[in-house]
């Protein structure tokens, strides 16, 4: 169930006043982390626009970010069958947690979440088509394309190395990732797949060293 100002009251409190919140992406939908709200800070959510939570250990508010930076603009907020639980959406400035990963759960914010917000963005291309987009061009104009621009910037990329440049590989490298994600999108392989391939490999090869 959505939740809003008008119907905060249908929030089951527990015997100390609080209620779990759930913090998720919302382009990503990985969750971030888990925090407890009391009926105070999630008023404040709402008044703020980003999460407020209620710290168990210091028996205090606290804004998400305030002293790091690290805000949540909140999304939306939802209400779970038993009205016990929140999960909020929302859209991160920064790592939620304060190790500085992306998640509280140990992803790499610099590699996983951005993979994931462009793999995300690149899926709404497809399905959208928006006029103008670079994206939805290749799309148009279909698998063959897709994969030729792959190999050009693979070839780019190669060049960009043996020139020894830096700037020169990082830009070709960004090409070639950005083609790459189209390509899976296009052939409906999700990053997922591609992930866990390569904790298997990474397994694999731990348990044999």
């Amino acid at each position: 169930m959505r939740l809003t100002r008008d119907n905060i009251d249908d929030v089951r409190f527990d015997d100390a006043g609080l209620v779990p919140a759930v913090v998720q992406d919302s382009v990503t939908r990985e969750v971030l982390m888990v925090a407890y709200m009391n009926r105070e800070s999630l008023e404040l959510t709402f008044e703020r626009g980003e999460t407020c939570f209620y710290s168990r250990s210091r028996g205090a508010l606290w804004h998400k970010g305030e002293t790091s930076g690290n805000r949540q603009a909140v999304d939306r907020i939802h209400l779970d069958c038993d009205a016990d639980t929140l999960l909020v959406e929302v859209t991160p400035a920064g790592p939620a947690c304060h190790k500085g990963t992306y998640t509280c759960f140990g992803m790499d914010p610099a590699i996983e979440g951005l993979l994931r917000k462009l793999y995300s963005l690149i899926e709404r291309r497809k399905e959208d088509r928006p006029e103008g987009s670079y994206t939805t061009y290749l799309f148009n104009s279909g698998l063959d394309k897709i994969l030729k621009k792959v190999g050009e910037e693979s070839a780019e990329t190669i060049i960009a190395a043996k020139n020894g440049s830096s700037p020169e590989l990082v830009a070709e490298t960004s090409d070639l990732l950005y083609h790459l994600l189209v390509l899976l999108v296009e052939r409906g392989v999700s990053l997922e797949e591609v992930t866990r391939e390569l904790e298997d490999r990474h397994a694999s090869k731990s348990g044999t060293s």
